[in-house]
C-alpha cells in the first residue's frame, strides 16, 4: 500500500497521461487498504486472515462525454495503457451536458483538515487473539448460552488521494479495529442467535472485549421461546441498532441523483416538513476519529456539518455536482468515491438528535406493541415510500418490555412515518449511523 505522498504522486501522473492522449479533463482517485482479521470458535483459533489491495481509478471528459476505468496495477506502463484506453472510451460514449469536474471556484483551498482518523500504533495478531478470545469467553459463560459461532478482532488500515486535472491534489489515511461475536442459546428447533459488534478508529478506544461478549450473550438469551404476535394496527419502537437503517431510507430519498430521475417519494418535499419539530438529524464530516469522517469530498470540495433536517424540516437535497447541474444548485460535498466509476451521493457520520424522554418513559402508554430487535428484506420502495419488513423483537405490554416474538412483518409508509416519529434520549455515538430508541405509532403489524 503506497504512503498518502506516493499515491498522490501516481493520480498526478496518470493525470498527465491522460491529458497527453488527448483529454480535456479528468480526475484520478487511490484506494489502498490492508486488514488482519482473527477468528477464535469455542476456545479454538478458527481462521487468520490478512490482506491488501490497492486500485487507481481514472475518470477523463473529451468533448462533453466520459468514460472511467480502474487498475491494481500502478506500474508505469499500466498507467500508459489506463490512459489510452479512457480517452479512448470517452470518445466512443454519448456526450453527457451534465457530466464534468466540480466547479473548481468551489474546491478545497489551503490545508486539509485534520481529523485524527489514523492510530500510528501496532497491533499484532496475537492481541486481536487475545480480544476474540475474551469475547467469546465472556458469551459463553453467560447461562442460557449453548453454542458459539465464534469471535472475531480485527485491524485495517486506508489510504485515500483524489487529484483532478482542475488544481485540486489531497489525501488521508485513516485506521479502524474491530471486535465481534455471535453465539447461540437453546436447544434444537428451539434455538437462537445473536450478536454484537464495536468499531473504532483507535485500537484504545473499543470497548471492553468481555462487554461485547456478554452484550452478544444477552441478546441471544432474549430471543428464547419466541411467541407470535396478533395482526393489527401497532405502534412500533425501534432498537438503536436497527433504527438507523430508517435514516438510511431518508438519505437515499435525499440524493440529488434520485431526484433528477423523479424517483424518490420526496420529490416536490425540498424544504417541507417532514418530521416533528423536535427531530433534527446532522452530517458530521469533521468528528474527530468518527467512522466516516473525511476532510474532502470525491470531487475535491470541503465538507462541513449539516442539519439534514432542522426541527423536522428538510433542508435541501444532498448533491454531487451532476445532480446539482441537473436540478441547478451548487453540489453540497456528499459525493463519494467507490472503485471505478464516477462520484456518487453519500453522507459521513449522522446523528439523530435525542429526545427527552428516557426509553422507559417513550413506551410508557404503549398498551400493546413491539420493539424491533432485528429487521429483515429489503421490503422497501424508495419511489412510493411503502415500508413493509420483516422483524423480530420483544412485545410491548402495559407500557412494560415483555417477552420475545418473531416472524412478524411491520409496514407502513415513509412519509407517515416520519411524520410519526418521537425519540427517546439514550442516545450513543457508535456506529456510522447513530440514532436513539425510536417510537412510531400507527404503523401494522402482521404476524398470525
Amino acid at each position: 500500500m503506497l504512503s498518502p505522498d506516493q499515491a498522490e504522486e501516481r493520480c498526478n501522473a496518470l493525470i498527465e497521461r491522460a491529458r497527453r492522449m488527448g483529454a480535456q479533463a479528468g480526475d484520478a482517485s487511490y484506494h489502498g487498504s490492508s486488514a488482519e482479521a482473527v477468528q477464535v470458535r469455542l476456545g479454538k483459533l478458527e481462521d487468520v486472515e490478512r490482506s491488501e489491495s490497492e486500485q487507481i481509478s481514472l475518470r477523463v471528459f473529451v468533448d462533453g462525454a466520459s468514460a472511467s476505468i480502474g487498475s491494481s496495477d500502478l506500474g508505469d506502463a499500466a498507467l500508459d495503457e489506463l490512459a489510452e484506453r479512457a480517452v479512448a472510451m470517452a470518445r466512443l460514449a454519448p456526450v453527457d451536458r451534465f457530466a464534468g469536474l466540480a466547479p473548481s471556484k468551489l474546491l478545497l483551498q489551503g490545508e486539509t483538515p485534520r481529523l485524527d482518523l489514523e492510530d500510528r500504533n501496532t497491533v499484532q495478531p496475537a492481541q486481536l487473539r487475545a480480544l476474540a478470545e475474551e469475547a467469546e469467553d465472556a458469551a459463553r459463560a453467560v447461562q442460557g448460552i449453548t453454542n458459539s459461532e465464534g469471535a472475531s478482532a480485527s485491524a485495517g488500515a486506508g489510504i485515500f488521494a483524489l487529484v483532478t486535472s482542475h488544481g485540486f491534489s489531497g489525501s488521508y489515511g485513516a485506521t479502524s479495529f474491530s471486535i465481534s461475536a455471535s453465539v447461540l442459546g437453546g436447544e434444537g428447533s428451539g434455538m437462537q442467535r445473536d450478536s454484537a459488534w464495536r468499531s473504532a478508529r483507535f485500537f484504545a478506544d473499543l470497548p471492553a472485549p468481555a462487554e461485547i461478549g456478554r452484550l452478544a450473550a444477552e441478546r441471544t438469551v432474549r430471543r428464547l421461546a419466541p411467541a407470535r404476535v396478533r395482526s393489527g394496527p401497532a405502534t412500533v419502537v425501534f432498537d438503536p441498532r436497527v433504527g438507523g437503517s430508517l435514516i438510511g431510507h431518508l438519505l437515499g430519498a435525499m440524493s440529488g441523483a434520485s431526484i433528477a430521475r423523479r424517483a424518490s417519494f420526496l420529490l416536490g418535499k425540498d424544504g417541507e416538513q417532514l418530521f416533528d419539530s423536535s427531530i433534527t438529524l446532522l452530517d458530521e464530516p469533521h468528528r474527530l476519529r468518527g467512522l466516516r469522517s473525511r476532510p474532502f469530498d470525491g470531487e475535491g470540495l470541503p465538507t462541513a456539518a449539516r442539519k439534514l433536517i432542522d426541527n423536522g424540516r428538510m433542508t435541501g437535497w444532498m448533491m454531487d455536482s451532476a445532480a446539482a447541474r441537473q436540478l441547478g444548485g451548487d453540489p453540497t460535498g456528499h459525493a463519494g468515491r467507490g472503485g471505478s466509476g464516477a462520484p456518487h451521493v453519500t453522507p459521513s457520520n449522522l446523528v439523530l438528535q435525542p429526545g427527552e424522554l428516557t426509553p422507559a418513559a417513550l413506551i410508557a402508554d404503549i398498551a400493546d406493541g413491539v420493539y424491533v430487535t432485528e429487521l429483515i428484506g429489503q421490503g422497501v420502495n424508495g419511489v412510493t415510500g411503502d415500508y413493509s419488513r420483516g422483524a423480530s423483537g420483544l412485545r410491548i405490554v402495559n407500557g412494560e418490555i415483555a417477552g420475545p416474538i418473531a416472524e412478524f412483518t411491520v409496514a407502513g409508509n415513509l412519509i407517515d412515518m416520519f411524520a410519526a416519529m418521537r425519540v427517546a434520549n439514550d442516545l450513543v455515538i457508535e456506529r456510522g449511523i447513530d440514532v436513539p430508541t425510536i417510537r412510531i405509532d400507527g404503523m401494522s403489524v402482521a404476524g398470525d
